[in-house]
């Protein structure tokens, strides 16, 4: 017993849901910074934000997809209000959608997108940042 304790002390698990923080990475709007966490794995894209209890001011998760395709997200097991934009390829934002916490209703791209970047529910208003506006993506991402 002593050793799997252990051995879930060394790797994480604690009996929760063993989570993979990515290294934060910087990413611009219209001039503004933003810090973001990279989901680019079916299993971050599915985590997402669910079960935290804030996100810090001028950061966000983006989602990052192999293709170009509709996507749609919902809010199950997210206790934060969030904004979404829907990226393409080229960086630039087709649509932002605010998203209510808890809701199992569908929020979805209206035209094929390749990222997805969600922050805190009003902040892309609050910097004047709408539909139109081109995302400066991740050094690794470009």
């Amino acid at each position: 017993m002593l050793v799997l304790a252990a051995l879930a002390t060394a790797t994480g698990f604690t009996g929760g849901a063993c989570r993979r923080e990515a290294a934060p990475a910087p990413l611009s709007i219209n001039g503004h910074q933003f810090t973001v966490e990279i989901a680019d794995t079916p299993e971050s894209r599915s985590r997402g934000l669910m079960h935290r209890d804030r996100l810090e001011p001028r950061h966000g998760m983006l989602f990052v997809f192999e293709d170009d395709a509709p996507r749609s997200f919902w809010m199950r097991d997210t206790s934060i209000p969030l904004s979404i934009a829907f990226i393409r390829r080229d960086g630039m934002i087709t649509e932002i959608h605010d998203m209510q916490p808890f809701s199992l209703e569908p929020v979805n791209s209206s035209a094929p997108v390749r990222y997805a970047l969600e922050v805190n529910q009003g902040e892309f208003r609050e910097l004047g940042i709408r539909a139109g506006a081109r995302v400066e993506l991740p050094p690794r991402l470009r």
